[in-house]
Parts: C-alpha cells; sequence; structure tokens
C-alpha cells in the first residue's frame, strides 16, 4: 500500500481578511482555522505524516494552534505559494517510504473524510487527481462591467482541495516550475506534463478568504447533524500483578490484566465504541498490538486520539455509557473517579459518561474470576453528510 503524506500550506498573509493574526490562526469553533485543516487529513486512517509550512513570523501561533497533534516540524515558507509548497514537498522527500502526497490549504478546515478517500482512490489510476465542484452556474466573461460573451460551463469545474499526487512527480513538476506564477498545484502538474483527474469534492470545503466565508463555516459547523451511535467490546484476562487499569485509574487488586498495552479493557471499548460511530476502523487498526510503540502505553492516548478524530470531522460526543463485566475488582468504590477520569480524557462535561457494572452470575470466563470484560455504546453528532 502507498505511503501517503500530507502537506498543509499555512504561510499566507491574505489581503482580503484583515485582521490582528493571520486568518489561519482565527478561531473557527473554537479552534484555529488551521488547527482544522492538520487534523482533518493527520486523522485519516491512509495519512501516515503532516506537515505545515508556515509563515516565519508565526511559528508562536503555530505552535499554540497545534499542541496535541502527531505532526512533523514545520517548513518555513518561500516568498510565494509555490516556492512554499516546493520547501514542503523537499521536506517529504526525505521521509522513507512516502511515495504520494495530499496538498492542502490551510484556510480550508471543513474537509470531509470522503473528499480525501476519493482523490486517494484516483491516485490508484493517475499521477495527480484533485478534488473540485462542477460548475452549475452560467458563465459570462466580461470587460468594463459590461458582458462581451457567454461562456460555456460544459466540463468546467471549480478546483478544491485537497490536490493529491505521486510525489516524486509533483517535486519534479514544481522544480521545473520554480520562478513561474501558476495558480495551484495542478496547474504545476499540468505544465509539466502530468494527468491530473479530477473527483467530486464537497461545497463545504469551502476557502476562507474573507468574513462572510468564517461565517459561513461557523453555521455550517454549528448547522445541520446527525446522531451516529458506536458499541464496543474489549476483553483482557488476568494475569500476575497487584492492580488493574480500568477507566484511566489504577484500581488495587490481587492480580494484573494482561495486555501489550495497559490492558484498560474499559478504555479500548469505548475508543473502539468512538471509532465505530464515525466509522474509522477499530482499535487494533489504528494502534496494533504487534507495534512496540504501544507496548506498555496508557489508553488513555487511544481514546483521546479518538476524540480528536471525531472532531476533526467537525463531530462532538454525546454521551459515552461504559459496562464492566466481572466478579472482581469491585468497581462501586471507584466509580466516580473512573467517570471524572474519562471525562477529562475526553473533554466534556462528567454529566456525558456513565460507568456501570455487572457481573455474569458465577458464569463464564469472568464468573470464574479469570479475567474481565468491557462493553460500551457512544452516541456522537457529526455534520450532516450530504451524500458526501
Amino acid at each position: 500500500m502507498a505511503t501517503v503524506a500530507a502537506l498543509v500550506v499555512a504561510a499566507g498573509r491574505g489581503k482580503r481578511m484583515p485582521g490582528e493574526i493571520p486568518k489561519q490562526y482565527r478561531s473557527l469553533a473554537g479552534r484555529p482555522i488551521l488547527t482544522h485543516s492538520l487534523a482533518a487529513l493527520r486523522n485519516h486512517p491512509q495519512v501516515s505524516a503532516a506537515l505545515a509550512v508556515i509563515h516565519p513570523d508565526d511559528l508562536k501561533l503555530y505552535e499554540a494552534a497545534t499542541a496535541g497533534l502527531d505532526l512533523l516540524p514545520p517548513v518555513l515558507g518561500g516568498p510565494s505559494r509555490q516556492d512554499s509548497v516546493r520547501e514542503g514537498l523537499e521536506r517529504l522527500s526525505l521521509l522513507p517510504g512516502v511515495d504520494r502526497v495530499l496538498i492542502h490549504d490551510g484556510v480550508r478546515p471543513l474537509l470531509p473524510v470522503a473528499v480525501i478517500d476519493r482523490v486517494l482512490a484516483a491516485l490508484d489510476k493517475t499521477p495527480g487527481a484533485i478534488a473540485g465542484l462542477q460548475v452549475v452556474d452560467t458563465l459570462k466573461r466580461t470587460d468594463g462591467g459590461l458582458i462581451t460573451a457567454t461562456v460555456s460551463r460544459d466540463g468546467m469545474w471549480r478546483a478544491q482541495t485537497p490536490q493529491g499526487f505521486h510525489l516524486e512527480a509533483i517535486l519534479m513538476a514544481h522544480r521545473k516550475s520554480a520562478g513561474r506564477e501558476l495558480t495551484d498545484d495542478a496547474a504545476v502538474a499540468e505544465a509539466a506534463g502530468l494527468e491530473v483527474a479530477i473527483v467530486a469534492g464537497d461545497a463545504r470545503a469551502l476557502k476562507i478568504t474573507t468574513e462572510s466565508d468564517l461565517r459561513r463555516a461557523e453555521r455550517l459547523l454549528a448547522g445541520a447533524t446527525e446522531t451516529r451511535i458506536g458499541s464496543g467490546f474489549d476483553v483482557h484476562r488476568f494475569g500476575p500483578g497487584d492492580h488493574v487499569m480500568l477507566c484511566g485509574i489504577r484500581v488495587p487488586h490481587g492480580q494484573g490484566l494482561i495486555g501489550h498495552s495497559d490492558a484498560d479493557v474499559a478504555l479500548h471499548a469505548a475508543t473502539d465504541a468512538l471509532l465505530g460511530a464515525i466509522g474509522d476502523g477499530d482499535i487494533g487498526q489504528h494502534y496494533p498490538p504487534g507495534d512496540p510503540r504501544w507496548k506498555g502505553a496508557a489508553s488513555a492516548r487511544f481514546l483521546a486520539d479518538a476524540v480528536e478524530r471525531l472532531r476533526a470531522r467537525g463531530g462532538r460526543l454525546l454521551n459515552l455509557d461504559v459496562t464492566l463485566i466481572c466478579e472482581e475488582p469491585r468497581i462501586g468504590p471507584h466509580r466516580d473517579r473512573m467517570r471524572a477520569q474519562v471525562a477529562e480524557i475526553l473533554g466534556v462535561a462528567i454529566e456525558r459518561i456513565n460507568i456501570k457494572a455487572t457481573t455474569t452470575e458465577k458464569l463464564g470466563f469472568t464468573g470464574r474470576g479469570e479475567g474481565v470484560a468491557a462493553q460500551a455504546v457512544a452516541s456522537v453528532a457529526l455534520p450532516a453528510a450530504d451524500g458526501a
């Protein structure tokens, strides 16, 4: 499978949206615009690395906007957008195994997962592919405010991002086009003779260039939503130890739970429930047990990443209900701390979290005291799909 990196261009200085800070760092639904853009790509299951190109004066703003995101160190941009992209591509070319790149505008924060999927799928057949919208309005050519001609809209598209390419091909194209003024990376690819496909984009993936664009994005995030439900289930057996990790807290016990990470069966089930609600695979896909990075890892990292994936899609957690199934240890004395800890990990009010426990009346492996099971159900609100 191809290894994909994302390159987010955020070095510009927008002239149509003046303000105290550059527009990519303006707040959108409580987070910088750039944060939304980066998270949408970095959290996609096929994207293994993400890199931003930023203005040299914006380092502190960038650091604040990207705290907690798993990103490569930023690259400083050049005098033009083409220079900035080329600098970013040069850096990505040094990463082993990366052979495809998604280039995205840092001020397109509302990027549906389905659009990324379509661009990546098209790259299996062509060296370049971009997202776009078919033109449906009648086009007029004007001069001095007067119409001079009606232009056929047949075959006309409005280009969006991400624009995806085979990395080596687009890097060579950018090197050849250095010094020219081309409007987007597809134009750079075209100038180099590369075939570029176009796939359906999404009207929500607007580029924020004016205050009205920002207000529209706010309305989209606050507008029509759909509720989705996800479920998770996990089991870990007992082994040597003097405590178990449950819901992110240490519970004293005569045995431990065996697992590659900290074996927090409750957080594993909760993570799967969140991933299920957003249709993003499962815990084993994102944090495989054979990967040494997760050896002994705190399962809170998995749950925190899952909720960040939800937020990157413009969603929010409505509630999480976790049921622990075991004879021992007793859950009741720890329930309040467990709720508080899970709420903190997810960044939500404690009222949205429920933790409960039951037994199997001495039946089955939990009844025999061989381990602990957990199931979880999560409900989330996401922007309405609109066919995306």
